[in-house]
Formats: structure tokens, sequence, C-alpha cells
């Protein structure tokens, strides 16, 4: 009997133990940190041995597989050890994929990843029968166990996509790529974006990869490195004879001469990134031979994602803009770019090494005042004191969006839209993001 090591007793690691288990492994789980009360009841119901708190590194060497959560980065002491030792470690993804003869579509970038997924599974839906797993609700391996979907949108990180060995989807998308991420690849853009590129290194000619060609890092890297799938670009500049590009205000998607033509008025979801997003999730849609029809009306009625640029309300005739799920520079430049009043603007959080003047036209154009929200907001200070005629901060969610209601005046934006991660003073974007929804809702 094979023993199967999971590191890390979250959503991806609880997954893969039920999955290990019913394929006839043998199960452990190790959690430095404590796990989650309804991650461990599962595990005590499916009588899986499991440890938290620390990790016992002689159970975890006499391991034959090893599955690393996402969240554990390769310098870490332990995972040195398992791989001079030669023990395979592999992702929740690499792992589940196995068990799956699923057709994989695969969805990364820096932004714009979850709403391109929950698009392309509202436009999948609606005529097959679909999975949306990654990094987003119920993870991959669970679903295999209880849905066995013949079809999965899967959303991938860069760290899922370290530690692939043989995955690849059927088709694969690269929504974008901008620095994000770099204390995990050494500060080393090119890293970084070799990491990025693993969803298409196993792809064949049979296979799809979907990409913006208006990013100069992803043409460039296809330009020195060969992909052996069929490329289907999308852009808003350039005229694509196989794939998607805009004609004024038609979104035009050609694949073997077949060709479909969305007007962009009715898009339910606003600025030039989801124009982007909607090109790549009908791209898919058209492959796997939905409806045009169907992939209209879908595009049309999407709803978006919680945390992106979701309007929560309307107070006194103030709009208030939950876009917690913006954790790097990049996402804040979609959301103040697409501000069509003067804004108020909170910002800040874990800096991941941010370069803020890609922003300074806007913030010079569009923001009225900014409030730091963090632990630390000296660089923010220093960006853009000189910018604003109000920057103040605090570390209380409560306290920001009371202190927006007094600087907002009618006709005007507060955007939540931190640009850094949020782990100084949230647990994560998504408690972030309901707390700023909460406060809003108190005034």
């Amino acid at each position: 009997m094979k023993r199967l090591v999971i590191l890390g007793g979250g959503e991806s690691g609880v997954g893969t133990a039920l999955l290990g288990k019913a394929k006839g492994f043998e199960v452990f789980v190790s959690d430095k940190q404590n796990i989650k009360e309804k991650y461990k009841q599962v595990l005590i119901h499916n009588e899986i041995e499991f440890e938290e708190g620390e990790h016992s590194k002689d159970k975890v060497l006499s391991a034959d597989i090893i599955m690393k959560s996402p969240g554990i980065p390769d310098k870490v002491a332990l995972v040195k050890h398992i791989r001079a030792q030669g023990i395979p470690v592999v992702s929740e993804i690499e792992f589940a994929a196995n068990y799956t003869n699923a057709t994989i579509v695969g969805i990364t970038g820096s932004n714009g990843k979850t709403t391109t997924a929950s698009l392309t599974h509202h436009l999948l839906k609606q005529e097959l029968n679909v999975g949306l797993a990654g990094n987003i609700g119920d993870s991959f391996a669970k679903q295999i166990l209880k849905q066995n979907y013949p079809n999965y949108v899967l959303e991938i990180s860069s760290f899922q996509l370290d530690d692939i060995i043989d995955f690849k989807p059927h088709i694969a998308i690269l929504t974008n790529i901008t620095p994000d991420h770099l204390d995990r690849y050494d500060y080393q853009f090119e890293k970084y974006i070799s990491s990025k590129f693993r969803i298409a290194e196993n792809q064949t000619k049979d296979d799809y990869f979907i990409y913006d060609a208006d990013d100069e890092m992803i043409s460039k890297r296809l330009e020195t490195h060969a992909i052996q799938s069929t490329l289907l670009p999308f852009s808003l500049t350039k005229t694509i004879e196989n794939g998607a590009y805009l004609d004024k205000d038609n979104i035009k998607i050609t694949i073997d001469n077949n060709q479909i033509i969305m007007p962009t008025a009715n898009l339910a979801l606003e600025g030039k990134h989801n124009i982007k997003n909607a090109m790549a999730a009908s791209t898919v849609a058209h492959l796997l031979k939905i409806r045009k029809q169907t992939i209209r009306e879908s595009l049309e009625n999407f709803q978006g994602v919680e945390h992106r640029l979701e309007h929560v309300l309307k107070i006194n005739k103030v709009q208030y803009i939950n876009d917690s799920k913006a954790t790097n520079v990049n996402a804040t430049y979609y959301a103040l770019e697409s501000m069509d009043a003067a804004t108020v603007w909170i910002v800040g959080g874990i800096d991941k090494g941010n370069d803020y003047n890609e922003l300074f036209q806007f913030v010079n154009e569009k923001v009225k005042a900014i409030i730091c929200l963090g632990v630390d907001n000296e660089k923010l200070m220093k960006s853009f004191g000189n910018m604003v005629d109000i920057i103040v901060e605090t570390q209380f969610m409560s306290e920001a969006v009371k202190i927006a209601y007094k600087i907002a005046e009618a006709g005007e934006n507060v955007l939540l839209s931190p640009a850094c991660a949020s782990f100084d003073l949230f647990e994560n974007y998504e408690d972030r993001g309901r707390q700023f929804k909460d406060a809003v809702r108190n005034l």
C-alpha cells in the first residue's frame, strides 16, 4: 500500500486525503498550524490519520508521494529535506487529475483568473455538465470523488503549477502576467513567468492555448519558447485571424473559419479588462460547441465575482465599491481605470514588493483622498502623500469606512482596492471584503 502524506489540512489537503483514501493509499495529513474544525471533523469521520501544530519529520519522510498545499513555499526546511530524499512532491491539481478523464479548462494569470473561471463556468453550465474548482469552491480532488463531472473549469495559481508533472488542460488560458508573488520567486520576474507558462508545457497539438496578445511578457515568451498546442490569442488592439479581437464595439471570435460576433454594449461586467475576460471565456465556449445565442445571453446576465469591483450600496448618492480581491497593483490599476467619478480610495496591507508608479496617472486624475489601511503604511504615504490633499492612516476597517463617509460627496465613489495582501489585519481578502461591506451597511 502506497503512503500519501499531505502537507496542509485546508480545502485542497482534505479533498486530496479523501480521494487518496478512496484510491487505496495509506493517508496521513500534517499541518503546522491548527486544522479548522470543519476539516478536522471530515478527517475524523473518514478515519484519516492527521496531526496539527507540527510536522513529525519521520512520519512525513516515510511517504511514497507528498501533496503539498500551495501555501507552503519551497524554501521551508522540511520541503528541502523531502526533495533531497527524492520523494515526489505534487500539487492537488496534479494528484487529482490522474483520476479523471474529464475535459479540463485550466485558467491562470496574475489577474482576472477568478472572474474568467467563473464566467467560463457560467457559459458552459448552460449546456454542459461542468464543475468549477482549483482556487475556487470545493477542491478539485473532492469533486472528482463526489461528482465526477465530465468537464471542469479550474482556476490555477502559479504555486499550484509549480508542483505539476504530467498535468495538462485540454484548453489553457493565460489572462496576463504582471509582477506578483515575487517574494516566492526569489524576486526574479523570469521565474514567475516560467511558472505561469507551465500550464501549457504538457499540451500537445490537439490542445488549445488562449492568451492575451496585448501582454508584452506573454508575447516575448512565446517568441523564445515554442508551445505545441493551437494558439488562440485575444486582443483589444490587433486584428486576430484565429482567436478573438475587438472590432469597434463588437467582440469577434474566429475558430476554423467559424465566426461569432457579440456586441460589448450589453456585457454585464464593465471595464476594458472584463472585455478581455469575456473574450477568453467565450473562446472556450465556442471551442466546446456552446450555441452562440447561449454565449450572448450568459455574458449579459453574469453577476460577477464577490469582492471584485462589487457594488455594495449607494448612500447619499455615494457608491461604495468592494474590490478586496485586488491584492496586487495591476488589479488596482484596472479598478481605478474604471472609476468614472472622484474617488475616495482605501488601500494598503502587506506589500509584496509593489511598484506604485503605474497608478500615478489615475490617482492624479480621479482620487480625491486616500485612506491607508495597513500595519505599515510608510511606502504608501511616501508614494502618494504629495498627490492628494487628504491622506490618512487607520488599522480598523470600520474607521476607514467612517472616514470615507465624511469625505465623499454626492456623485462620488468610495473604493476599497488594497493592491496588497490582507494578512496583516485580516484573515484573507474575503474577510477584508466582508468587513468592508458590513461597515458600509452599518453606516
